[in-house]
């Protein structure tokens, strides 16, 4: 079964909350925000590139118009590649373990997946990573969910 609800992040945009139930012991949310708008990266770069301009009209050195499109380009790829994610997961299986994906505008990867023996409990903590800033209620949604199936472990490992 799957179902997708809207919700907003922290900063008003909108964020969509995919959920997927492939049985009552394993579950998967998928957490997208909006994609990078063409319009905010053609303002950055016409800013930073017209102040760059009046600064060459100013000094009269090329080199500040090289820099500016210098800049402007790798900070762009830094920002696609490092900063930018479009689309975390969170995947829970109660007898594997938890993995956790975050997926870059850049189309780069990182997966992180911790064994179910190793898992005491889980903690949303939005604050140390601050990817997507889901607010509070799409937060509880996922993390009641994470409760139920590490209740129904806790009580399965717990019976002889």
């Amino acid at each position: 079964m799957e179902d997708e609800r809207s919700f907003l992040d922290i900063c008003g945009g909108p964020l969509t909350l995919r959920r997927r139930y492939y049985s009552s012991y394993c579950r998967e949310f998928g957490l997208s925000s909006a994609r990078l708008s063409l319009r905010s990266v053609t303002a950055v770069t016409c800013t930073v590139w017209l102040v760059a301009y009046g600064l060459f009209t100013l000094f009269e050195n090329s080199m500040i118009l090289s820099s500016a499109i210098f800049i402007t380009i790798l900070g762009l790829l830094g920002y696609l590649h490092f900063v930018k994610i479009d689309q975390e997961t969170l995947l829970i299986i109660d007898s594997l373990g938890i993995q956790m994906t975050s997926s870059y505008a850049s189309g780069k990867e990182s997966t992180t997946f911790i064994e179910m023996d190793k898992v005491k409990d889980v903690i949303v903590n939005e604050a140390i990573y601050m990817s997507t800033k889901p607010r509070l209620d799409c937060l509880i949604e996922v993390y009641r969910s994470c409760q139920e199936i590490l209740a129904r472990q806790k009580a399965t490992s717990a019976s002889p």
